[in-house]
């Protein structure tokens, strides 16, 4: 049997109401969407949904189960921290998710994507991950301490949480932020 994807995280899931009053906005991006646990989410609620990855076998199984599931996910293969940018146009999602991927850089052009009213959920982890002695240690991929709603200085915050999800081997230092872009 394949292994389904994990569990969406309880911060993402929270904010399902509010991503379901995005549909009349346009698709729903999950950017570096790894097994596909928000884009399940998200196209469960009835959202088509971008999934989009560089990892080709996470991808080919998160399609599979979309199909299996007759769900609106489109699997896209490409490399969020390349170069040349994301692949889509300005203004073209209703939503945007990203979790527990960090690249600095690329906040203008998350930020770009959303259409006006748009909504962006994002999860990544804190610079305090590293006292649990598990998860990223590299400082690029940690965010100091109220630094994620200062990435997104154009949108307005809505949610803005920091602090320990979970315990133990699967605790977490989590900073989440839902922001939206003005209509």
């Amino acid at each position: 049997m394949p292994r389904r994807a994990e569990a969406p995280s309880p911060f993402v899931a929270a904010q399902r109401e509010r991503l379901r009053a995005t549909v009349s906005l346009g698709p729903c991006l999950d950017l570096a969407c790894g097994r596909g646990r928000h884009a399940l989410l998200a196209a469960r609620a009835g959202l088509r949904v971008v999934a989009l990855d560089r990892d080709a076998s996470l991808l080919r199984k998160l399609a599979s189960e979309a199909r299996a599931e007759r769900l609106a996910i489109h699997a896209l293969r490409a490399d969020a921290e390349s170069p040349h940018g994301l692949p889509f146009p300005p203004a073209c999602f209703g939503a945007v998710l990203v979790t527990r991927f960090l690249f600095r850089p690329l906040a203008p052009a998350i930020a770009a994507l959303l259409a006006p009213g748009g909504l962006l959920v994002y999860e990544t982890f804190t610079k305090r991950q590293r006292e649990l002695g598990h998860g990223p240690t590299n400082p690029a991929f940690l965010l100091e301490s109220g630094e994620l709603p200062r990435l997104f200085p154009g949108l307005a915050v809505v949610e803005s949480v920091e602090g320990l999800a979970g315990a133990g081997a699967s605790g977490a230092w989590l900073a989440g932020l839902v922001a939206r872009r003005a209509g």
